[in-house]
């Protein structure tokens, strides 16, 4: 191998990247991905989830949630932490 090629430092295999689900001040973590590509792929189909049915879940006087996307360290995911639906409710609650 040729020394003269600059290495790169390798991303941090503690970092995963999460699709968040927000309401007002609540948030919660939707779904974790290893790259940033599938993390946008996710919320973009979540949002489109929500534009989708935004107009029954205000008439079921439901929230509508807003998702964005972040990098967090594995550590940083609740213990018993389990992946949101794509509307950010279930039974009526948001989880």
């Amino acid at each position: 191998m040729d020394s003269s090629v600059l290495k790169l430092p390798r991303g941090d295999d503690d970092t995963l990247w999460a699709v968040m689900a927000s309401l007002g001040r609540q948030h919660r973590i939707a779904e974790v991905f290893r790259n940033r590509d599938a993390a946008q792929n996710d919320m973009a189909w979540r949002a489109e989830q929500v534009r989708s049915y935004a107009d029954f879940l205000r008439r079921q006087g439901q929230p509508v949630p807003n998702y964005s996307v972040a990098a967090i360290r594995r550590a940083d995911l609740p213990r018993q932490w389990r992946p949101l639906p794509a509307l950010g409710f279930l039974r009526g609650q948001f989880i």
